[in-house]
Protein backbone atom coordinates (compact mmCIF):
# COMPACT_ATOMS: atom_id res chain seq x y z
CA UNK A 1 0.00 0.00 0.00
CA UNK A 2 1.40 3.41 -1.20
CA UNK A 3 2.60 5.64 2.20
CA UNK A 4 1.22 8.84 0.61
CA UNK A 5 3.70 11.10 1.57
CA UNK A 6 2.84 14.29 3.30
CA UNK A 7 5.20 16.50 1.67
CA UNK A 8 7.98 17.53 -1.17
CA UNK A 9 11.25 15.82 -0.39
CA UNK A 10 12.80 19.37 -2.45
CA UNK A 11 11.00 22.44 -0.93
CA UNK A 12 9.24 20.56 1.91
CA UNK A 13 5.15 21.47 0.57
CA UNK A 14 2.39 20.04 2.54
CA UNK A 15 0.96 17.37 -0.29
CA UNK A 16 -2.26 16.21 1.84
CA UNK A 17 -3.73 12.53 0.60
CA UNK A 18 -5.95 14.47 -1.37
CA UNK A 19 -3.34 16.95 -3.48
CA UNK A 20 -3.44 16.02 -6.79
CA UNK A 21 0.13 18.19 -6.65
CA UNK A 22 1.85 15.08 -6.09
CA UNK A 23 3.95 13.42 -7.84
CA UNK A 24 6.35 9.67 -6.93
CA UNK A 25 8.72 7.55 -8.06
CA UNK A 26 8.01 3.84 -7.97
CA UNK A 27 10.15 3.46 -4.57
CA UNK A 28 7.26 6.12 -3.57
CA UNK A 29 9.70 9.49 -3.00
CA UNK A 30 7.79 12.13 -2.78
CA UNK A 31 7.81 15.45 -4.83
CA UNK A 32 5.63 18.43 -5.41
CA UNK A 33 4.34 19.26 -9.36
CA UNK A 34 6.07 22.33 -9.35
CA UNK A 35 9.50 20.95 -8.27
CA UNK A 36 8.87 17.79 -10.32
CA UNK A 37 8.67 19.10 -13.43
CA UNK A 38 10.81 22.51 -12.84
CA UNK A 39 13.43 21.31 -10.89
CA UNK A 40 13.78 17.42 -11.71
CA UNK A 41 12.75 17.29 -15.02
CA UNK A 42 10.16 14.20 -14.35
CA UNK A 43 13.27 12.16 -13.03
CA UNK A 44 13.64 11.49 -9.33
CA UNK A 45 17.36 12.66 -7.97
CA UNK A 46 17.00 9.42 -5.49
CA UNK A 47 16.95 6.47 -8.31
CA UNK A 48 16.65 7.78 -11.59
CA UNK A 49 12.75 6.53 -12.13
CA UNK A 50 9.98 8.47 -13.59
CA UNK A 51 7.85 10.38 -11.87
CA UNK A 52 4.07 10.15 -11.71
CA UNK A 53 0.91 11.46 -10.72
CA UNK A 54 0.53 10.38 -7.00
CA UNK A 55 -2.72 8.26 -6.75
CA UNK A 56 -5.49 9.58 -4.30
CA UNK A 57 -6.54 7.09 -1.61
CA UNK A 58 -10.49 7.54 -1.21
CA UNK A 59 -11.51 9.13 1.86
CA UNK A 60 -13.28 6.24 3.03
CA UNK A 61 -10.33 4.59 3.40
CA UNK A 62 -8.36 6.66 5.06
CA UNK A 63 -9.68 5.95 8.73
CA UNK A 64 -8.38 2.41 7.98
CA UNK A 65 -5.35 3.15 5.77
CA UNK A 66 -4.04 6.81 6.79
CA UNK A 67 -1.07 8.49 4.99
CA UNK A 68 2.25 8.45 6.11
CA UNK A 69 2.98 11.41 8.90
CA UNK A 70 6.67 11.17 8.46
CA UNK A 71 8.04 13.49 6.25
CA UNK A 72 11.32 13.51 4.13
CA UNK A 73 13.31 16.71 3.47
CA UNK A 74 16.52 16.60 1.28
CA UNK A 75 16.81 19.66 -0.63
CA UNK A 76 20.53 18.30 -1.51
CA UNK A 77 19.50 15.89 -3.37
CA UNK A 78 16.93 18.21 -5.52
CA UNK A 79 19.78 20.48 -5.71
CA UNK A 80 22.45 17.88 -7.62
CA UNK A 81 19.51 17.16 -9.89
CA UNK A 82 19.04 21.09 -11.02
Amino acid sequence: MLQLRPSCECCDKALPPESTEARICSFECTFCVSCAESVLHGKCPNCGGELVVRPRRPVSKLAAHPASTERIYNPAGCAKAA
